[in-house]
C-alpha cells in the first residue's frame, strides 16, 4: 500500500510538472514578437536622402532664377492695377518709390477708391474697411514723396488738400468701423473729393 501511494504520487508530481511547462511554453508564445527588419539597405537610404536634398536645391535655384531674371522688367506698378489682389505685396514688400512712380499710385489708389463704391453700395464693411486701412498704410508716404515732383509754387495748395485727404480718409475708416451707413457715404464722397484734388494737382 505504501508503494502504491509513492507510485500515485510520483505521478501526480509528474503530471503537475508537465502542466506547467505547456503553462509557461504557451505564456511566452503569447508575448512573442516577432523581430521585423528594415526593408531599405542604408545605402538605399543615403541615395534617397541625397534625391530630397538634390529636388530641394533645384527648385530653389529655379525660384531664385525666376526672381532674378524679373529684376529686369518694368516695376510692377507699370504692369499692374493696385488693386485688392496686391494687399500682401503693397503692404510688406513693396519698397519705396520713385517719385514719379508714388504719383503714379496716389492716381491708381484713386482708381480704386471709385471702384469701392460696389463694396459700400452692399454694406460689405469688413473688405471696405481692409482696403482704406490698406490704402492709408502707403498714401501717406506716397504723398510725401510726390510733393518733390511738384514746382515751390504749388507745394502750398499740395499740403492743404494732403492734409484733408489724410482727415477724410481717417474719418472714413472710423464711421465704416461702427458701422454708419450715412456718415460712410458722406466721408466716402469727401475722400473721393479730395484725392481727385490732390491728382489734379500732380
Amino acid at each position: 500500500m505504501f508503494i502504491q501511494t509513492m507510485s500515485s504520487l510520483t505521478s501526480t508530481a509528474s503530471l503537475l510538472h508537465t502542466h506547467n511547462l505547456i503553462k509557461c511554453h504557451s505564456h511566452h508564445s503569447k508575448h512573442f514578437v516577432p523581430t521585423i527588419k528594415a526593408s531599405i539597405s542604408p545605402q538605399e537610404n543615403v541615395a534617397f536622402r541625397r534625391k530630397i536634398v538634390t529636388t530641394l536645391l533645384v527648385a530653389t535655384s529655379l525660384a531664385l532664377g525666376q526672381q532674378l531674371s524679373g529684376r529686369g522688367n518694368p516695376p510692377a506698378l507699370a504692369a499692374e492695377k493696385w488693386g485688392t489682389r496686391s494687399f500682401i505685396k503693397e503692404r510688406f514688400f513693396e519698397p519705396d518709390l520713385s517719385p514719379e512712380e508714388s504719383v503714379a499710385r496716389i492716381r491708381e489708389t484713386a482708381e480704386g477708391l471709385h471702384f469701392m463704391r460696389e463694396m459700400l453700395d452692399r454694406m460689405a464693411w469688413r473688405y471696405v474697411l481692409f482696403y482704406i486701412r490698406l490704402k492709408q498704410a502707403y498714401l501717406g508716404k506716397d504723398l510725401k514723396i510726390a510733393m518733390s515732383t511738384l514746382p515751390q509754387g504749388r507745394r502750398k495748395d499740395y499740403v492743404i488738400k494732403a492734409n484733408e485727404l489724410v482727415e477724410n480718409m481717417s474719418q472714413l475708416d472710423k464711421h465704416v468701423r461702427s458701422p454708419k451707413v450715412y456718415e460712410s457715404y458722406v466721408y466716402y464722397e469727401k475722400t473721393l473729393k479730395s484725392i481727385d484734388d490732390v491728382v489734379a494737382l500732380l
